[in-house]
């Protein structure tokens, strides 16, 4: 079946492979795409939303960059929010409830529409290596695949064991069986690998379920969405999700079931993620808190099944059964399955380069929870690095990363890569040092070049970008050049209990005004004229003001990215010796030698690694 060579074989389509076989193929490699059950490509198996706090951040810049989480977000989306907006625009965070089964329909149609791409049902068991290079797969039932690059995005597979109070079993989700014998395999390569948990929630019978005890949650009331792209549309309708909570009664009723626990009882040994724990972790950790909020969203627009976000658990199902009956709203409730905890192997992420390719094998990279990541967010914006690299490789041309202060993404991988993880990684804004420069609204300025140069972005959206840049320039030094009379200026300001001026003034320093907003503006008729003959839509509008507000902190972000990125020009030969190093700290010269790290800035961000180490290094390198 498989006489040819492939360049890139993608092995898992969960959110990391579908945006690597995606890139690869989208880029002119001939890309083949394994996976144990072609149904369930793209599948949401925890929570059905996308983006969130810095997530939403990630899935604007896989969209900016050419990926497809954007465009599938959008098109199965059921409610939109903008989380934080009480917050600045750094922290500014959209996030999408998703239709579980539109969101893997839509993705598989996308893949299968997309040319260079094949499909192969079948569990990868291992890979072929020659001489320290991947050269191909093999599958359980014998099956050699050649190719020049391969992507492992196996996500919780990897001798995944799945926990239900003293029951396990193996599986890499509900209903799927583990994969086994590449763990091996790797390790007997020279790999450090590890073990992680994570868990999932009841899914319960929303026909069950008395919303009128419950708090509604509605979608903001002018929703926005994750394309840059204009093939998608904004909801004009939205499903409401609902919250409720749990209650003293609710813990007692968890705690009698800690003895059954695996958690408790030894029977799980890895690391679970710290900023989602299980519900019978939050009640032993936060002992003191009498109430825990449970939001109930809905899986899709028409179906009855609804995800408890908050209740995630390990506990044997009579318990959760029992305790979920006495949380408000849930008297009647009716389980269509419990929640389990998973555990499954994940390989330390400093064994990879920035492009996410092992440093042990050629031609292998690592995508998704592999490296120690949980999300859907976080494994899409790897698999898609990934699938960009193992294409240029493959197209023997320069590699691509992102640095620190250009997106998310870059802080991500830097983050794993210099770092590593014991616990499963999740992005959270305060990660990123530039943040300012890093906001949803401007991911297209900083990498729709990017994409378009890569042959990722289409042409239509570069031009998209540039116009929307241009037309929102234009009006930044509209406000600049636009001066404005004290008998125009005072009844807007007074009406605002801003100080008022007493003579000519340029409009961008009232506009830069903290109470100063884009509606009190338009009442200067110069402005409104301005937007109405310039055809100036919300996104334009949006990104202007926050050019002008924002002014001061953007430029003084630049200049410390600046400073630092002049670090990222100095660059450590790949067979320096750090033994030699005797002035500097043993843990220091171990930490250098393992990571291996490229540049000096990126030296400096190891944990371990000191500014007097660093002076060191740079004495050593003739600087």
């Amino acid at each position: 079946m498989f006489n040819e060579e492939y360049d890139v074989i993608v092995v898992g389509a969960g959110h990391a492979g579908s945006e690597a076989a995606a890139a690869a193929a989208n880029m002119g490699s001939k890309t083949l795409l394994i996976t144990m059950n072609l149904q369930n490509i793209a599948q949401m198996s925890c929570n059905p939303a996308m983006g969130g706090i810095a997530k939403g951040q990630i899935v604007r810049e896989i969209d900016a960059l050419g990926g497809y989480s954007g465009i599938v977000s959008d098109t199965s989306a059921i409610q939109f929010k903008m989380l934080n907006k009480s917050k600045g625009p750094a922290m500014w965070s959209p996030r999408v409830q998703s239709d579980r089964m539109r969101f893997a329909e839509d993705w598989r149609m996308l893949l299968e529409g997309t040319e260079n791409l094949d499909f192969y049902q079948e569990m990868v068991s291992g890979l072929i290596v020659e001489n320290h290079k991947v050269v191909g797969v093999k599958t359980s039932l014998g099956v050699e695949v050649r190719a020049k690059s391969v992507v492992l995005t196996n996500g919780t597979f990897l001798n995944g064991l799945i926990h239900i109070g003293d029951k396990n079993f193996g599986g890499g989700r509900a209903g799927e069986r583990a994969a086994t014998g590449i763990t091996e395999q790797l390790v007997n390569l020279g790999f450090e690998s590890g073990r992680m948990k994570t868990g999932t929630p009841p899914r319960v019978d929303g026909r069950s379920l008395d919303f009128s005890k419950m708090v509604e949650q509605p979608g903001d009331e002018n929703p926005e969405k994750f394309s840059y792209l204009d093939i998608t549309k904004p909801l004009t309708h939205q499903r409401s999700c609902h919250l409720t909570y749990t209650s003293e009664a609710v813990h007692d009723l968890l705690r009698e079931g800690f003895d059954r626990s695996p958690m408790f009882n030894g029977r799980i040994k890895s690391v679970g993620p710290r900023y989602c724990p299980s519900i019978e972790d939050k009640i032993n950790r936060f002992a003191d808190k009498d109430r825990h909020q449970l939001f109930v969203e809905p899986e899709g627009w028409n179906t009855c099944e609804y995800y408890i976000n908050g209740f995630s658990t390990s506990l044997p199902e009579d318990v959760q059964f029992k305790a979920l009956r006495s949380v408000v709203g849930f008297e009647n409730v009716k389980f269509f399955r419990p929640g389990y905890a998973i555990e499954y192997d994940y390989f330390p992420p400093t064994q990879l380069k920035h492009t996410l390719e092992t440093k042990l094998v050629e031609g292998l990279y690592f995508a998704g929870q592999i490296n120690g990541t949980t999300g859907y967010e976080e494994a899409a914006s790897q698999g898609l690095m990934a699938g960009i690299n193992a294409c240029l490789k493959v197209q023997e041309k320069e590699a691509f990363t992102l640095q620190r202060d250009e997106a998310y993404i870059g802080v991500l991988i830097d983050d794993l890569i210099t770092k590593g993880t014991e616990e499963p990684y999740r992005m959270f804004t305060s990660r990123a040092e530039y943040r300012t420069l890093l906001r949803q609204d401007n991911a297209d300025f900083r990498l729709t070049p990017k994409g378009y140069g890569l042959g990722l972005a289409s042409e239509k959206r570069l031009k998209r970008m540039e116009e929307k840049q241009s037309k929102s320039e234009a009006f930044v030094q509209f406000f600049k050049d636009t001066s404005i009379t004290p008998d125009e200026a005072n009844p807007v300001l007074e009406s605002k209990n801003s100080a008022t001026v007493k003579q000519q003034d340029k409009m961008f320093k009232l506009y830069a005004r903290p109470n100063i907003t884009i509606d009190d503006v338009r009442k200067f008729e110069a402005v409104e004229n301005y937007i109405q003959a310039n055809d100036l839509d919300n996104e334009v509008i949006e990104q202007t003001e926050i050019q002008v507000k924002y002014a001061g902190y953007i430029e003084k972000e630049k200049n410390n990215a600046d400073k630092l990125n002049r670090l990222e020009n100095l660059k450590i030969p790949a067979d320096f010796d750090y033994s030699k190093l005797k002035s500097m700290s043993i843990e220091a010269r171990q930490k250098l030698d393992k990571i291996k790290p490229v540049t000096i800035s990126q030296a400096s961000r190891i944990s371990g690694v000191s500014p007097n180490d660093i002076s060191v290094l740079l004495v050593y390198l003739g600087r």
